[in-house]
């Protein structure tokens, strides 16, 4: 019996290793063959490009299908519960923020996203770029531009790194025309993945970190964080800065804006220096199961796909839900509808906490000023000017990542339950500050159930921003056109 046990385990053994064999045979003929694809769209390339290349069009005859799926980021058609590719008024089902971002752009306009082919579009129609009429007019730097278009690198190199940065948005209106594309991922000579924007390379020299040495897995995340990912815009010359010199939690970010004294703006009506976060998916997402298994942005956003025997990188970029059986399939093998309610469990216990947070840091801005009207000192609302920037740092941090509730969820509902305590904690001092003057009643709110009341509350002329954005829109913007097609900026195609 133990012969013949010994035998089954030999033929075991052998048949094992001749299946490691076989498959890896197939592995290696497909890798070979996909070397001898590439090789042969290269050495027979219709467009030879030498060089920065902005024009996303022709990148289109030698690579068909990467460039039909991006067209496809043009889409508006796809709506999960919490968001999609659809332009949603996020102030308008959200007045609170209005509140929140007194005194700052968003206060005006904000919109959820849309694909990378609307970039330039939506940028140009924000409320928030102003309107302006000439080079040196706008309340933007041209720093706003660096995330918009493969035109950024372009113009970083003619004109300098600084040089680029220190100028108003409207003055490189003509130059940066086409919309995220092939160049601002892949280097357009060779097309492997590059490094496109100088922050994200700045950020990992200050930490000692050579991006050079990057793997191919980790450069699938690392072209989406030259974007993804918290920044600032760093003195007189508004540089383009990650404030990772510290780490990437919340709390790491806040020391190093603390340290060095920065704000992005003094709120209009607590007072209060600012934080504004952007959008850290990047930095969240490394945070999460997925990033700490090595999942890259890719795997989830442009998942493989397959056509004639073809197999290549989907670059319609968007929600994996709209596409679960090529994202979330690939690895567990639940229903589509499992799949989808465990991504929403998760935004909506988040979500609660969101909802309560913005409602207790509106009115803890409000209850400010009106400590301020009744006779508050500088030094009576220090301790509560300190906690309302860290509940609004905790708050936009939170919830500026789409993505956060999902990429890590613990996270998250730590981050932004931190921000509810520090909120009641604030109103809790306004309230005593109050009572120190001779006020123990309760603090009149004003009606901010719409995002119009809201505006109108915090003294936004809408009507004459809107009515200054529809002129620039109809006399500007097809003159920069206009000038870029003179120029050849724009593909004739």
């Amino acid at each position: 019996m133990e012969k013949k046990l010994k035998s089954w385990q030999g033929w075991l053994l052998f048949g094992g290793s001749m299946v490691v064999v076989f498959v890896l045979g197939l592995c290696v003929s497909a890798l070979m063959e996909r070397r001898a694809e590439v090789a042969s769209i290269f050495n027979n390339r219709k467009n030879v490009i030498k060089g920065i290349e902005a024009r996303n069009e022709l990148f289109k005859d030698d690579f068909p299908r990467e460039y039909q799926t991006w067209t496809e980021t043009a889409k508006t058609d796809f709506e999960s519960e919490f968001n999609g590719n659809i332009a949603v008024d996020a102030l308008e089902k959200r007045p609170e923020m209005v509140i929140l971002w007194a005194g700052y752009a968003f206060s005006k306009d904000y919109s959820t996203p849309r694909g990378h082919m609307h970039a330039i579009e939506d940028i140009t129609a924000s409320l928030r770029t102003g309107a302006p009429v000439n080079p040196t007019d706008g309340p933007q730097p041209s720093t706003c531009w660096t995330c918009k278009s493969p035109d950024v690198p372009r113009m970083m190199e003619a004109l300098g790194v600084d040089s680029f940065y220190n100028n108003k948005w409207g003055a490189m209106g003509a130059e940066i025309v086409n919309p995220i594309g092939c160049s601002d991922c892949h280097d357009p000579e060779i097309m492997n993945l590059h490094i496109s924007r100088p922050a994200l390379i700045e950020a990992f020299q200050r930490q000692g970190k050579d991006i050079t040495k990057a793997t191919p897995q980790e450069m699938r995340s690392l072209v989406c964080a030259q974007c993804h990912v918290e920044y600032f815009f760093k003195g007189d010359g508004k540089y383009l800065t990650f404030p990772w010199d510290k780490g990437f939690t919340v709390e790491d970010m806040e020391a190093y804006y603390d340290e060095a004294g920065f704000y992005d703006y003094i709120h209009k009506l607590s007072r209060t220096p600012i934080l504004k976060a952007q959008h850290p998916d990047y930095e969240i997402a490394q945070m999460g199961i997925h990033g700490q298994r090595g999942v890259s942005c890719a795997d989830c956003h442009m998942p493989y796909k397959s056509e004639g025997g073809v197999k290549f990188s989907d670059h319609h970029i968007q929600s994996p839900l709209a596409m679960i059986d090529r994202t979330c399939q690939v690895c567990h093998r639940e229903s589509e509808e499992t799949l989808r309610n465990n991504v929403y469990e998760r935004q909506r216990k988040a979500n609660e906490i969101r909802n309560r947070l913005e409602q207790e840091l509106a009115k803890a801005h409000i209850e400010a000023k009106f400590a301020w009207d009744n006779g508050a000192t500088e030094a009576q609302m220090k301790d509560v000017l300190a906690l309302i920037r860290q509940a609004q740092w905790r708050w936009d941090f939170g919830v500026a990542s789409h993505g956060g509730s999902f990429h890590a969820p613990q996270e998250i509902q730590r981050i932004l339950s931190h921000g509810l305590d520090r909120a009641m904690q604030a109103r809790l001092a306004v309230s005593k500050v109050l009572a120190k003057n001779g006020y123990t009643g309760d603090v009149p709110m004003p009606d901010i159930s719409t995002k119009a009341k809201a505006q109108e509350y915090i003294g936004l002329d809408m009507d004459a921003e809107r009515a200054a954005k529809e002129k620039f829109l109809k006399i500007t913007v097809p003159a920069w056109l206009e000038k870029a097609k003179e120029n050849g900026r724009l593909a004739q195609i």
